[in-house]
């Protein structure tokens, strides 16, 4: 292990480092500390594996600043592989030179508009933990080839970019876990024109990443994502978004988790996803899906999405299964919402376990948002082959669930009530349009202004259905 004093570097704040840790790192020296100082650079320390050989930077105890003062990232890990994780991918060098580069215990902040915190290139097995990245463009930024990254125990906070911005990229193995990653403008996690597989996005708290915390003028509208997949050019497959707190404010077209593929004719190229055990809340759309595949949304506290809670478009083989849709009671009825689930020209999906309660409908947290655009807290529009089942719709308005050119829909066991004095419901169900060969089944329907059930032809209509 060498110091960074080793090699003339002062961490005093005022002195240009970046002679000195550049050199550290190019005698090929493998640990490289930093003592507790802050280290001012200009330009971006190059840690080029295949020359230097095995290297790790590391901060001591966290007491460590590197001050980024020129553009680009302040660190590069920069590798040669090109091929796949399987053992037979690898040369002989990678193994001796490049593997497992370590970033760790270290600050690093951006004094530069265009300043990152660290940029990975063809690396395999780099491994960022307990770093805390603040005032950057993008905190982590992928980029070109990369295998089996781990990225723990960071603080990603308060960047004008992306928290981990995956942009470009071939890369499979991820786990991105145990983090912080909030008030990044462009997103918490976004992953644009890249080839993505096994995916792990895990026990981290993601909030507050859109322009609230930066108040850069005329970027309101600009569209932002605690979680952002987009495969509108490449793919993303194989992950699991697990165990978070994903959280926000609202922003205009903002969504907590976004996913975005390509027509289902084509490939949608997005799926082979699971969504399960987070809590998700307070955003435009708290998720926001289009043309995706194979998605599964389990056993998540979905709260607050001032649009929608779901909004599902063009998607295929969705399960949606014991969520629950509410609001945040703490904050009292005057200020949250449930604005519910709505499916269009989706196809052999499910909806089934779920609660949707509202709270109070039709009103805002934030006075400027648009005003509210809903005939139903589950509504479903030219969708076929959907099966929704022991569900709970309580205390919407003005329709329970809402259907339009629907087509062979299961609708069974579900219950549809509006407990409030007076009641706000004018029907249960309203379905309007096709329905060719749909069912519906040992329904409960009350707390309605007018007919409960009001549809122009159902296949099947159960005894137990309201008249």
């Amino acid at each position: 292990m060498t110091q960074a004093g080793d090699f003339g570097a002062t961490g005093d704040g005022q002195t240009d480092d970046t002679e000195a840790l550049q050199h550290a790192i190019d005698e090929g020296i493998g640990e490289l500390l930093l003592p507790r100082g802050d280290y001012r650079i200009t330009r971006s320390l190059i840690v080029d594996l295949a020359r230097v050989g095995r290297t790790s930077i590391r901060g001591e105890s966290g007491t460590a600043r590197i001050l980024m003062r020129g553009s680009g990232p302040a660190i590069l890990l920069k590798g040669t592989h090109t091929t796949s994780a399987a053992p037979n991918g690898f040369r002989d060098s990678e193994w001796t030179h490049e593997r497992m580069p370590m970033i760790s215990q270290l600050e690093i902040v951006g004094e530069h508009a265009e300043a990152d915190g660290i940029r990975i290139e063809g690396v395999m097995q780099p491994t960022v933990t307990g770093v805390l990245l603040r005032k950057l463009r993008h905190g982590i930024h992928l980029t070109g080839r990369a295998r089996n990254v781990l990225i723990s125990h960071c603080h990603i906070y308060h960047n004008t970019g992306v928290g981990v911005f995956l942009d470009g990229l071939n890369l499979h193995q991820t786990i991105i876990s145990a983090s912080h990653i909030s008030y990044c403008r462009l997103g918490g996690i976004r992953i644009e024109r890249s080839e993505i597989r096994n995916l792990q996005i895990t026990g981290n708290d993601i909030e507050y990443n859109n322009n609230g915390g930066h108040k850069v003028p005329d970027a309101d509208g600009v569209p932002t994502a605690e979680i952002w997949l987009d495969a509108s050019e490449g793919s993303i497959r194989e992950g699991t978004i697990c165990s978070n707190t994903i959280q926000a404010t609202y922003s205009p077209n903002g969504a907590n988790i976004r996913i975005i593929g390509q027509p289902q004719e084509k490939n949608a190229k997005v799926g082979m996803l699971a969504i399960t055990g987070n809590l998700i809340g307070s955003q435009w759309n708290n998720i926001h899906m289009t043309a995706a595949q194979g998605v599964t949304i389990t056993g998540n506290s979905i709260y607050s999405g001032h649009n929608r809670n779901m909004l599902i478009e063009e998607c295929s083989q969705i399960v949606m299964g014991d969520n629950c849709f509410g609001h945040n009671a703490d904050y009292g009825v005057e200020r949250e919402l449930c604005t519910g689930v709505t499916l269009r020209k989706c196809r052999d999906s499910i909806f089934s376990g779920n609660i949707l309660q509202d709270c109070l409908s039709g009103r805002h947290l934030y006075p400027e948002a648009p005003e509210l655009q809903r005939e139903a807290l589950l509504e479903l529009y030219e969708c076929s082959n959907i099966i929704l089942s022991n569900n709970q719709i309580l205390d919407s308005a003005p329709y329970g669930i809402r259907l339009a050119d629907c087509t062979d829909i299961t609708l069974a066991t579900t219950i549809v009530s509006d407990r409030r004095t007076p009641p706000l419901q004018k029907s249960a169900v309203f379905w309007t349009g096709a329905t060719g060969q749909s069912i519906v089944n040992a329904c409960r329907f009350a707390g309605c202004l007018d007919t409960p059930f009001v549809a122009e032809s159902i296949a099947v209509k159960s005894a137990s259905l309201p008249e």
